[in-house]
Protein backbone atom coordinates (compact mmCIF):
# COMPACT_ATOMS: atom_id res chain seq x y z
CA UNK A 1 0.00 0.00 0.00
CA UNK A 2 1.79 3.15 -1.18
CA UNK A 3 1.11 6.73 -0.21
CA UNK A 4 -1.03 8.62 -2.66
CA UNK A 5 -1.30 12.34 -2.14
CA UNK A 6 -4.03 14.41 -3.68
CA UNK A 7 -4.07 13.82 -7.40
CA UNK A 8 -3.26 10.13 -7.04
CA UNK A 9 0.43 10.28 -7.94
CA UNK A 10 2.68 7.91 -6.01
CA UNK A 11 5.44 9.68 -4.09
CA UNK A 12 8.92 9.35 -5.63
CA UNK A 13 12.28 11.08 -5.47
CA UNK A 14 12.28 13.50 -8.39
CA UNK A 15 15.89 12.90 -9.47
CA UNK A 16 18.80 10.50 -9.08
CA UNK A 17 20.78 13.16 -7.22
CA UNK A 18 17.85 13.71 -4.89
CA UNK A 19 17.87 9.99 -4.06
CA UNK A 20 21.67 9.80 -3.62
CA UNK A 21 21.89 12.91 -1.45
CA UNK A 22 18.93 11.80 0.66
CA UNK A 23 20.47 8.37 1.22
CA UNK A 24 23.80 10.02 2.00
CA UNK A 25 21.76 12.00 4.53
CA UNK A 26 20.95 8.63 6.14
CA UNK A 27 24.52 7.42 6.00
CA UNK A 28 26.48 10.57 6.77
CA UNK A 29 25.70 11.26 10.40
CA UNK A 30 27.40 11.60 13.74
CA UNK A 31 28.70 8.05 13.24
CA UNK A 32 31.10 9.47 10.65
CA UNK A 33 32.28 12.52 12.59
CA UNK A 34 31.62 11.73 16.25
CA UNK A 35 32.13 7.96 16.31
CA UNK A 36 34.48 6.88 13.51
CA UNK A 37 37.69 8.76 14.51
CA UNK A 38 37.35 7.54 18.10
CA UNK A 39 36.77 3.92 17.05
CA UNK A 40 39.74 4.08 14.66
CA UNK A 41 41.98 5.36 17.47
CA UNK A 42 40.72 2.74 19.92
CA UNK A 43 41.40 -0.09 17.47
CA UNK A 44 44.75 1.09 16.21
CA UNK A 45 47.95 -0.67 17.20
CA UNK A 46 51.02 1.06 18.57
CA UNK A 47 52.28 1.74 15.04
CA UNK A 48 49.04 2.76 13.36
CA UNK A 49 45.35 2.21 12.60
CA UNK A 50 45.79 0.91 9.05
CA UNK A 51 44.69 -2.65 9.91
CA UNK A 52 41.42 -1.33 11.33
CA UNK A 53 40.87 0.63 8.11
CA UNK A 54 41.48 -2.56 6.13
CA UNK A 55 38.91 -4.47 8.21
CA UNK A 56 36.51 -1.54 7.85
CA UNK A 57 36.82 -1.56 4.03
CA UNK A 58 36.34 -5.35 3.93
CA UNK A 59 33.21 -4.89 6.08
CA UNK A 60 31.95 -2.34 3.54
CA UNK A 61 32.31 -4.88 0.73
CA UNK A 62 31.11 -7.98 2.57
CA UNK A 63 28.42 -6.50 4.82
CA UNK A 64 27.27 -2.97 4.06
CA UNK A 65 27.08 -2.84 0.26
CA UNK A 66 25.39 -6.28 -0.06
CA UNK A 67 22.77 -5.25 2.52
CA UNK A 68 22.31 -1.82 0.92
CA UNK A 69 21.63 -3.57 -2.42
CA UNK A 70 19.12 -5.85 -0.67
CA UNK A 71 17.36 -2.93 1.02
CA UNK A 72 17.07 -0.90 -2.18
CA UNK A 73 15.67 -3.92 -4.03
CA UNK A 74 13.15 -4.81 -1.30
CA UNK A 75 12.00 -1.21 -0.90
CA UNK A 76 11.63 -0.49 -4.62
CA UNK A 77 9.83 -3.78 -5.23
CA UNK A 78 7.27 -3.53 -2.42
CA UNK A 79 6.95 0.28 -2.13
CA UNK A 80 6.39 -0.24 1.60
CA UNK A 81 8.20 0.24 4.87
CA UNK A 82 9.94 -2.53 6.82
CA UNK A 83 6.84 -4.36 8.09
CA UNK A 84 4.89 -4.23 4.84
CA UNK A 85 8.02 -5.27 2.92
CA UNK A 86 8.58 -8.37 5.06
CA UNK A 87 4.93 -9.36 4.63
CA UNK A 88 5.19 -8.96 0.85
CA UNK A 89 8.47 -10.85 0.70
CA UNK A 90 8.03 -13.79 3.09
CA UNK A 91 4.43 -13.75 4.33
CA UNK A 92 2.28 -12.48 7.16
CA UNK A 93 3.70 -14.81 9.81
CA UNK A 94 7.00 -12.93 9.55
CA UNK A 95 5.54 -9.47 10.02
CA UNK A 96 7.27 -9.41 13.40
CA UNK A 97 10.69 -9.43 11.68
CA UNK A 98 9.84 -6.16 9.91
CA UNK A 99 8.66 -4.86 13.27
CA UNK A 100 11.94 -5.81 14.92
CA UNK A 101 14.00 -4.06 12.22
CA UNK A 102 11.80 -0.97 12.61
CA UNK A 103 12.12 -1.03 16.39
CA UNK A 104 15.93 -1.25 16.35
CA UNK A 105 16.14 1.87 14.16
CA UNK A 106 13.49 3.61 16.28
CA UNK A 107 15.27 2.71 19.53
CA UNK A 108 18.39 4.32 18.11
CA UNK A 109 16.28 7.32 17.08
CA UNK A 110 15.14 7.80 20.69
CA UNK A 111 18.67 8.62 21.84
CA UNK A 112 20.03 9.85 18.49
CA UNK A 113 17.78 12.89 18.74
CA UNK A 114 19.47 13.55 22.09
CA UNK A 115 22.88 13.56 20.34
CA UNK A 116 21.42 15.88 17.68
CA UNK A 117 20.39 18.19 20.52
CA UNK A 118 23.94 18.12 21.92
CA UNK A 119 25.25 19.15 18.49
CA UNK A 120 22.81 22.07 18.29
CA UNK A 121 23.80 23.21 21.80
CA UNK A 122 27.53 23.06 21.07
CA UNK A 123 27.07 24.96 17.81
CA UNK A 124 25.28 27.75 19.71
CA UNK A 125 27.86 27.58 22.52
CA UNK A 126 30.77 27.93 20.09
CA UNK A 127 29.11 30.97 18.47
CA UNK A 128 28.19 32.95 21.59
CA UNK A 129 30.84 31.96 24.18
CA UNK A 130 34.64 31.75 24.24
CA UNK A 131 36.15 28.32 23.69
CA UNK A 132 37.41 26.47 26.79
CA UNK A 133 41.14 26.81 27.45
CA UNK A 134 41.53 23.66 29.56
CA UNK A 135 39.98 20.27 30.22
CA UNK A 136 38.51 21.61 33.46
CA UNK A 137 36.75 24.42 31.60
CA UNK A 138 35.54 22.03 28.91
CA UNK A 139 34.20 19.64 31.55
CA UNK A 140 32.52 22.57 33.31
CA UNK A 141 30.61 23.38 30.13
CA UNK A 142 29.68 19.73 29.60
CA UNK A 143 28.71 19.05 33.22
CA UNK A 144 26.73 22.27 33.46
CA UNK A 145 24.85 21.40 30.28
CA UNK A 146 24.08 17.86 31.45
CA UNK A 147 23.00 19.01 34.93
CA UNK A 148 20.37 21.31 33.42
CA UNK A 149 17.16 20.67 31.53
CA UNK A 150 18.82 21.81 28.30
CA UNK A 151 19.56 18.30 26.96
CA UNK A 152 15.83 17.53 27.12
CA UNK A 153 14.93 20.91 25.60
CA UNK A 154 17.32 20.45 22.66
CA UNK A 155 16.15 16.84 22.28
CA UNK A 156 12.64 18.28 21.80
CA UNK A 157 13.89 20.92 19.36
CA UNK A 158 15.73 18.31 17.27
CA UNK A 159 12.85 15.85 17.05
CA UNK A 160 10.28 18.61 16.36
CA UNK A 161 12.31 20.10 13.48
CA UNK A 162 13.01 16.70 11.91
CA UNK A 163 9.36 15.70 12.39
CA UNK A 164 8.21 18.83 10.56
CA UNK A 165 10.30 17.85 7.52
CA UNK A 166 8.99 14.26 7.55
CA UNK A 167 5.41 15.45 7.92
CA UNK A 168 5.66 17.22 4.56
CA UNK A 169 6.58 14.00 2.73
CA UNK A 170 9.37 12.69 0.54
CA UNK A 171 9.63 15.82 -1.63
CA UNK A 172 10.43 17.93 1.45
CA UNK A 173 12.93 15.30 2.65
CA UNK A 174 14.59 15.48 -0.78
CA UNK A 175 14.69 19.31 -0.80
CA UNK A 176 16.18 19.52 2.69
CA UNK A 177 18.88 16.96 1.91
CA UNK A 178 19.71 18.70 -1.40
CA UNK A 179 20.67 21.70 0.75
CA UNK A 180 22.06 20.08 3.91
CA UNK A 181 24.37 17.46 2.40
CA UNK A 182 26.29 19.73 -0.03
CA UNK A 183 26.69 22.31 2.75
CA UNK A 184 27.86 19.58 5.14
CA UNK A 185 30.43 18.31 2.62
CA UNK A 186 31.63 21.88 1.90
CA UNK A 187 32.16 22.54 5.61
CA UNK A 188 33.97 19.23 6.12
CA UNK A 189 36.26 19.86 3.15
CA UNK A 190 37.06 23.36 4.47
CA UNK A 191 37.73 22.04 7.97
CA UNK A 192 39.94 19.27 6.61
CA UNK A 193 42.00 21.63 4.46
CA UNK A 194 42.50 23.90 7.48
CA UNK A 195 43.59 20.94 9.59
CA UNK A 196 46.11 19.81 6.97
CA UNK A 197 47.73 23.24 7.07
CA UNK A 198 48.64 22.83 10.75
CA UNK A 199 52.33 22.07 11.49
CA UNK A 200 52.66 18.41 12.50
CA UNK A 201 49.31 17.37 11.01
CA UNK A 202 50.87 14.71 8.79
CA UNK A 203 51.96 12.79 11.87
CA UNK A 204 48.29 12.13 12.54
CA UNK A 205 47.63 11.09 8.93
CA UNK A 206 50.65 8.78 8.98
CA UNK A 207 49.35 7.06 12.12
CA UNK A 208 45.82 6.74 10.67
CA UNK A 209 46.98 4.90 7.55
CA UNK A 210 50.07 3.03 8.81
CA UNK A 211 49.25 -0.68 9.39
CA UNK A 212 50.32 -2.47 12.56
CA UNK A 213 50.13 -6.07 11.36
CA UNK A 214 50.52 -7.45 14.89
CA UNK A 215 46.82 -6.76 15.59
CA UNK A 216 45.30 -8.25 12.43
CA UNK A 217 44.33 -11.47 14.25
CA UNK A 218 42.53 -9.63 17.08
CA UNK A 219 38.78 -10.37 16.70
CA UNK A 220 37.81 -7.12 18.47
CA UNK A 221 39.04 -5.14 15.49
CA UNK A 222 36.83 -7.07 13.08
CA UNK A 223 33.74 -6.77 15.32
CA UNK A 224 34.31 -3.03 15.78
CA UNK A 225 34.97 -2.57 12.05
CA UNK A 226 31.73 -4.30 11.09
CA UNK A 227 29.53 -2.55 13.65
CA UNK A 228 31.13 0.81 12.79
CA UNK A 229 30.50 0.23 9.09
CA UNK A 230 26.87 -0.62 9.84
CA UNK A 231 26.68 2.65 11.78
CA UNK A 232 28.51 4.51 9.02
CA UNK A 233 26.42 3.40 6.07
CA UNK A 234 23.00 2.71 7.57
CA UNK A 235 23.16 -0.86 6.22
CA UNK A 236 20.74 -3.22 7.95
CA UNK A 237 18.78 -0.43 9.66
CA UNK A 238 15.82 -0.57 7.29
CA UNK A 239 16.36 3.14 6.55
CA UNK A 240 17.59 2.56 3.01
CA UNK A 241 14.72 0.09 2.47
CA UNK A 242 12.32 2.88 3.44
CA UNK A 243 13.87 5.40 1.05
CA UNK A 244 14.03 2.63 -1.58
CA UNK A 245 10.23 2.65 -1.57
CA UNK A 246 10.41 6.11 -3.17
CA UNK A 247 13.09 5.08 -5.70
CA UNK A 248 12.32 5.59 -9.40
CA UNK A 249 12.01 2.39 -11.42
CA UNK A 250 14.84 3.28 -13.81
CA UNK A 251 17.41 4.04 -11.06
CA UNK A 252 20.15 1.40 -10.90
CA UNK A 253 20.09 -0.42 -7.57
CA UNK A 254 23.66 -1.73 -7.71
CA UNK A 255 25.23 1.52 -8.94
CA UNK A 256 23.34 3.57 -6.34
CA UNK A 257 24.35 1.12 -3.58
CA UNK A 258 28.04 1.44 -4.43
CA UNK A 259 27.76 5.22 -4.66
CA UNK A 260 26.05 5.28 -1.28
CA UNK A 261 28.53 3.00 0.51
CA UNK A 262 31.74 4.37 -1.01
CA UNK A 263 30.59 8.00 -0.77
CA UNK A 264 29.75 7.53 2.90
CA UNK A 265 33.08 5.87 3.72
CA UNK A 266 34.98 8.67 1.97
CA UNK A 267 33.24 11.17 4.26
CA UNK A 268 34.20 9.08 7.32
CA UNK A 269 37.80 8.89 6.17
CA UNK A 270 37.95 12.63 5.56
CA UNK A 271 36.47 13.30 9.02
CA UNK A 272 39.14 11.04 10.53
CA UNK A 273 41.89 12.81 8.56
CA UNK A 274 40.58 16.15 9.85
CA UNK A 275 40.44 15.07 13.50
CA UNK A 276 43.68 13.04 13.55
CA UNK A 277 45.48 15.96 11.87
CA UNK A 278 44.11 18.46 14.38
CA UNK A 279 44.81 16.36 17.47
CA UNK A 280 48.36 15.35 16.49
CA UNK A 281 49.23 18.88 15.33
CA UNK A 282 48.09 20.58 18.53
CA UNK A 283 49.14 17.98 21.12
CA UNK A 284 52.28 16.78 19.33
CA UNK A 285 54.41 19.57 20.78
CA UNK A 286 53.78 18.51 24.38
CA UNK A 287 52.75 14.84 24.23
CA UNK A 288 54.12 11.56 22.90
CA UNK A 289 52.17 9.52 20.35
CA UNK A 290 51.06 7.16 23.12
CA UNK A 291 49.68 10.06 25.18
CA UNK A 292 47.92 11.58 22.15
CA UNK A 293 46.27 8.26 21.35
CA UNK A 294 45.14 7.92 24.96
CA UNK A 295 43.35 11.26 24.61
CA UNK A 296 41.62 10.07 21.44
CA UNK A 297 40.76 6.65 22.84
CA UNK A 298 39.32 7.90 26.12
CA UNK A 299 35.62 7.98 25.42
CA UNK A 300 34.62 10.26 28.25
CA UNK A 301 31.01 10.45 29.45
CA UNK A 302 28.76 8.61 26.98
CA UNK A 303 31.63 8.43 24.45
CA UNK A 304 31.67 12.22 24.08
CA UNK A 305 35.23 12.93 25.22
CA UNK A 306 36.94 13.55 21.88
CA UNK A 307 34.13 15.47 20.17
CA UNK A 308 32.56 17.57 22.90
CA UNK A 309 35.37 17.94 25.45
CA UNK A 310 38.69 17.82 23.59
CA UNK A 311 37.85 19.31 20.18
CA UNK A 312 36.72 22.70 21.55
CA UNK A 313 40.03 22.96 23.46
CA UNK A 314 42.01 22.08 20.36
CA UNK A 315 40.22 24.71 18.29
CA UNK A 316 41.27 27.23 20.93
CA UNK A 317 44.90 26.65 19.88
CA UNK A 318 44.26 27.40 16.20
CA UNK A 319 44.17 30.94 14.75
CA UNK A 320 40.54 31.58 13.90
CA UNK A 321 39.66 28.54 15.99
CA UNK A 322 36.29 29.87 17.08
CA UNK A 323 35.11 30.06 13.48
CA UNK A 324 36.58 26.61 12.89
CA UNK A 325 34.74 25.27 15.96
CA UNK A 326 31.44 26.83 14.88
CA UNK A 327 31.73 25.27 11.41
CA UNK A 328 32.67 21.90 12.89
CA UNK A 329 29.63 21.79 15.16
CA UNK A 330 27.39 23.14 12.39
CA UNK A 331 28.57 20.25 10.18
CA UNK A 332 27.93 17.82 13.03
CA UNK A 333 24.42 19.26 13.47
CA UNK A 334 23.64 18.93 9.75
CA UNK A 335 24.92 15.34 9.74
CA UNK A 336 22.87 14.38 12.79
CA UNK A 337 19.74 16.13 11.54
CA UNK A 338 19.72 14.44 8.11
CA UNK A 339 20.05 11.01 9.75
CA UNK A 340 17.35 11.80 12.32
CA UNK A 341 14.96 12.69 9.50
CA UNK A 342 15.49 9.21 8.00
CA UNK A 343 14.86 7.47 11.33
CA UNK A 344 11.60 9.34 11.87
CA UNK A 345 10.58 8.63 8.25
CA UNK A 346 11.16 4.89 8.77
CA UNK A 347 8.82 4.75 11.76
CA UNK A 348 6.30 7.05 10.07
CA UNK A 349 6.22 4.91 6.92
CA UNK A 350 5.43 1.81 9.00
CA UNK A 351 2.23 3.48 10.21
CA UNK A 352 1.37 5.23 6.93
CA UNK A 353 1.38 1.82 5.21
CA UNK A 354 -1.55 0.80 7.44
CA UNK A 355 -3.66 3.71 6.20
CA UNK A 356 -2.91 6.28 8.91
CA UNK A 357 -2.50 9.80 7.49
CA UNK A 358 1.10 11.03 7.41
CA UNK A 359 0.36 14.03 9.66
CA UNK A 360 -0.98 11.83 12.47
CA UNK A 361 1.66 9.12 11.98
CA UNK A 362 4.54 11.61 12.16
CA UNK A 363 3.04 13.38 15.16
CA UNK A 364 2.64 10.09 17.02
CA UNK A 365 6.18 8.96 16.20
CA UNK A 366 7.67 12.29 17.35
CA UNK A 367 5.67 12.39 20.58
CA UNK A 368 6.69 8.83 21.45
CA UNK A 369 10.26 9.53 20.33
CA UNK A 370 10.45 12.51 22.66
CA UNK A 371 8.97 10.64 25.63
CA UNK A 372 11.09 7.48 25.16
CA UNK A 373 14.20 9.57 24.53
CA UNK A 374 13.84 11.53 27.78
CA UNK A 375 15.64 8.90 29.93
CA UNK A 376 18.69 9.14 27.62
CA UNK A 377 18.58 12.94 27.74
CA UNK A 378 18.55 12.91 31.55
CA UNK A 379 20.86 9.99 32.38
CA UNK A 380 24.12 9.29 30.55
CA UNK A 381 24.33 5.73 31.90
CA UNK A 382 20.96 4.96 30.33
CA UNK A 383 22.09 6.64 27.12
CA UNK A 384 25.29 4.54 27.01
CA UNK A 385 23.32 1.34 27.60
CA UNK A 386 20.91 2.08 24.76
CA UNK A 387 23.78 2.94 22.41
CA UNK A 388 25.47 -0.36 23.29
CA UNK A 389 22.38 -2.59 23.05
CA UNK A 390 20.81 -1.24 19.88
CA UNK A 391 24.11 -0.53 18.12
CA UNK A 392 24.83 -4.26 18.36
CA UNK A 393 21.18 -4.88 17.49
CA UNK A 394 21.99 -3.67 13.98
CA UNK A 395 23.74 -7.00 13.41
CA UNK A 396 20.48 -8.80 14.21
CA UNK A 397 18.60 -6.51 11.81
CA UNK A 398 21.13 -7.24 9.09
CA UNK A 399 20.78 -10.96 9.76
CA UNK A 400 16.98 -10.68 9.44
CA UNK A 401 17.27 -8.95 6.05
CA UNK A 402 19.57 -11.75 4.90
CA UNK A 403 17.12 -14.34 6.31
CA UNK A 404 14.18 -12.78 4.46
CA UNK A 405 16.01 -13.14 1.13
CA UNK A 406 17.00 -16.75 1.89
CA UNK A 407 13.42 -17.54 2.96
CA UNK A 408 12.01 -15.98 -0.19
CA UNK A 409 14.55 -17.88 -2.26
CA UNK A 410 17.82 -16.13 -3.01
CA UNK A 411 17.80 -17.15 -6.68
CA UNK A 412 14.18 -16.04 -7.17
CA UNK A 413 14.94 -12.76 -5.39
CA UNK A 414 18.01 -12.16 -7.56
CA UNK A 415 16.16 -12.87 -10.81
CA UNK A 416 12.74 -11.34 -10.13
CA UNK A 417 13.44 -8.47 -7.75
CA UNK A 418 17.08 -7.46 -8.09
CA UNK A 419 17.54 -8.19 -11.81
CA UNK A 420 14.01 -7.21 -12.84
CA UNK A 421 13.00 -10.56 -14.33
CA UNK A 422 16.24 -11.07 -16.27
CA UNK A 423 17.07 -14.76 -15.86
CA UNK A 424 20.63 -14.21 -17.10
CA UNK A 425 22.66 -13.57 -13.98
CA UNK A 426 25.92 -11.69 -14.25
CA UNK A 427 28.98 -12.71 -12.28
CA UNK A 428 28.29 -9.87 -9.85
CA UNK A 429 24.70 -11.05 -9.26
CA UNK A 430 25.93 -14.53 -8.42
CA UNK A 431 28.61 -13.11 -6.12
CA UNK A 432 26.05 -10.90 -4.35
CA UNK A 433 23.74 -13.88 -3.90
CA UNK A 434 26.57 -15.92 -2.36
CA UNK A 435 27.52 -13.11 0.05
CA UNK A 436 23.94 -12.44 1.20
CA UNK A 437 23.17 -16.17 1.56
CA UNK A 438 26.36 -17.39 3.24
CA UNK A 439 28.79 -14.62 4.18
CA UNK A 440 26.43 -12.24 6.00
CA UNK A 441 24.92 -14.99 8.25
CA UNK A 442 28.43 -16.33 8.93
CA UNK A 443 29.61 -12.86 9.97
CA UNK A 444 26.76 -12.55 12.44
CA UNK A 445 27.23 -16.02 13.96
CA UNK A 446 31.04 -15.80 14.20
CA UNK A 447 31.30 -12.25 15.51
CA UNK A 448 28.39 -12.43 17.96
CA UNK A 449 29.50 -15.89 19.09
CA UNK A 450 33.02 -14.63 19.66
CA UNK A 451 31.75 -11.59 21.54
CA UNK A 452 29.61 -13.74 23.86
CA UNK A 453 32.50 -16.12 24.52
CA UNK A 454 34.99 -13.36 25.24
CA UNK A 455 32.48 -11.54 27.48
CA UNK A 456 31.91 -14.68 29.54
CA UNK A 457 35.59 -15.58 29.81
CA UNK A 458 37.58 -12.32 29.66
CA UNK A 459 35.70 -9.02 29.43
CA UNK A 460 33.18 -9.47 32.26
CA UNK A 461 33.26 -13.02 33.64
CA UNK A 462 31.51 -11.86 36.83
CA UNK A 463 28.73 -9.84 35.22
CA UNK A 464 28.09 -11.02 31.64
CA UNK A 465 24.93 -12.80 32.88
CA UNK A 466 23.63 -9.73 34.78
CA UNK A 467 20.89 -7.94 32.75
CA UNK A 468 21.32 -4.84 34.93
CA UNK A 469 24.95 -4.42 33.94
CA UNK A 470 24.78 -1.78 31.15
CA UNK A 471 27.46 -3.50 29.02
CA UNK A 472 26.70 -7.17 29.59
CA UNK A 473 25.64 -9.90 27.17
CA UNK A 474 22.52 -10.39 29.27
CA UNK A 475 21.29 -6.79 28.95
CA UNK A 476 21.39 -7.16 25.15
CA UNK A 477 19.61 -10.49 25.06
CA UNK A 478 16.95 -9.42 27.55
CA UNK A 479 16.10 -6.22 25.64
CA UNK A 480 16.25 -7.91 22.23
CA UNK A 481 14.26 -10.86 23.58
CA UNK A 482 11.47 -8.78 25.13
CA UNK A 483 11.10 -6.79 21.91
CA UNK A 484 11.01 -9.90 19.71
CA UNK A 485 8.63 -11.74 22.06
CA UNK A 486 6.10 -8.90 22.13
CA UNK A 487 6.22 -8.60 18.34
CA UNK A 488 5.74 -12.36 17.90
CA UNK A 489 2.81 -12.39 20.34
CA UNK A 490 1.10 -9.57 18.43
CA UNK A 491 2.23 -10.75 14.99
CA UNK A 492 -1.25 -11.67 13.77
CA UNK A 493 -2.65 -8.29 14.79
CA UNK A 494 0.27 -6.49 13.14
CA UNK A 495 -0.19 -8.42 9.89
CA UNK A 496 -3.95 -7.76 9.90
CA UNK A 497 -3.30 -4.00 9.92
CA UNK A 498 -1.53 -4.32 6.55
CA UNK A 499 -4.29 -6.22 4.71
Amino acid sequence: MSEQPAGGTLQRFTSRWGLILSVLGIAVGTGNIWRFPRIAAQNGGEEGAGVFLLAWIISLLLWSIPLIIAEYAIGRSGRRGTVGSMISLIGEKFAWIGGFIAFVASAIMFYYSVVTGWCIFYFIESVINPLPESTDQAMLVWDGFQASMLPSVFHLVAIALAGFVVMKGVKMIERVNMILIPLLLLILVSAGVRALMLPGSFEGIAYLFRPDWSVIGEPTIWLEALTQNAWDTGAGWGLILTYGAYMRKNDSIVTTAFQTGIGNNMVSLWAAITIFSTVFAILGATMSHTEILEVMRTSGPASTGLTFIWMPQLFMEIPGGRIFASLFFLALTFAAFSSLIAMIELATKVFVDTGIKRYYATTGVCVMGFILGLPSSMNLDFFANQDFVWGLGLMISGAFISFSIIKHGSRAFTINILSGGNEYLSGFSRLWEFVIKYVVPAEVVILLGWWIYRSATEFSPDSWFNPFDPYSVATCFVQWGITALLLIVFNRRIAKAYR
